[in-house]
């Protein structure tokens, strides 16, 4: 109940803020049109009617077709729960693993931090794409491909705002008294600071998630995503831009949900920040 009456308090003070009213606003919206695209879809998202190609919208087709008659609306709503997913996910992933190595980096003694950090800047001194480009090679476009490449991508990033965070709590007083009591380095870890650090990188993720889908709508874009006929918001994109000339609309309906997306998710986690970093409040 503690937990709860937190969260919603919690809540509250972001919903107040006018960013965090439409970045939690737009957020929901999209979660829920992903979580219940079955039933708000009009049609089938891969059937195809190429007598109904690439038609403006109307009341059977709200945001009109494609090139090969796919009802657009309908493409949008599941291809977002494709952008969701991996996300989710991916961010997650990325998250607990980082969590976990930049505590270890941060606590543990000079040699393990030494190689920790070796092992995130060479994840970090590849691009992305060429990344990518190396893991579909190996093993195929599919959307495990994309959430590995995002994965292994972003943990470098969760690990050293982790490592930061515990070093500047492990010469804390209460974390040298656990210490002299006795306390081994998994209590004090997982009790102490874990609670501190954990913040900071939810608002982070938070903020990461827009990055992420736009990462796997450009691998879709380029065709090392997901593998056709799945809907996504990168393969709508892409044909839309094949087809502009004939008709914008795919362009369009590939193009919104990125830009809501963003919209939403970079709102959202600057309202957590400015409401939970305790600096910008006492500045405010």
């Amino acid at each position: 109940m503690r937990v709860l009456g937190l969260f919603w308090r919690n809540l509250r003070r972001v919903l107040r803020e006018p960013l965090g009213l439409v970045g939690f606003t737009l957020a929901l919206l999209l979660v829920l049109s992903a979580l219940f695209a079955d039933v708000m879809a009009t049609h089938d998202p891969i059937g195809l009617s190429v007598m109904d190609r690439l038609q403006d919208p109307s009341a059977e087709h709200w945001l009109g077709t494609d090139q090969l008659g796919r009802d657009l609306y309908s493409r949008v709503l599941y291809g977002g729960q494709v952008a969701l997913q991996v996300a989710l996910i991916a961010v997650g992933a990325a998250l607990a693993i980082g969590l976990v190595l930049g505590m270890l980096a941060g606590f543990g003694p000079p040699w393990l931090d030494n190689a920790l950090m070796l092992l995130f800047d060479t994840l970090r001194s590849f691009p992305t794409v060429m990344f990518a480009l190396a893991v579909v090679t190996l093993i195929g476009p599919s959307m495990g491909t994309v959430i590995l490449v995002v994965v292994l991508t972003s943990i470098p990033t969760y690990g050293r705002l982790a490592r930061t965070q515990t070093q500047s709590l492990k010469h804390a007083e209460f974390i040298l008294a656990e210490r002299a009591m006795g306390a081994g380095m998994g209590r004090i870890l997982t009790v102490h600071i874990l609670p501190n650090v954990v913040g900071p990188l939810l608002i982070l993720a938070s903020m990461d998630i827009p990055v992420v889908i736009t990462i796997e709508a450009g691998l879709s874009f380029l065709g090392l995503g997901v593998r056709p006929p799945t809907p996504s918001w990168g393969s709508i994109l892409n044909d839309g831009y094949s087809f502009v000339r004939n008709s914008p609309w795919p362009l369009i309906a590939g193009g919104l949900p990125l830009i809501l997306t963003t919209i939403a998710f970079t709102f959202l986690g600057e309202t957590l920040r400015d409401v939970f970093d305790p600096r910008i409040a006492r500045e405010r």
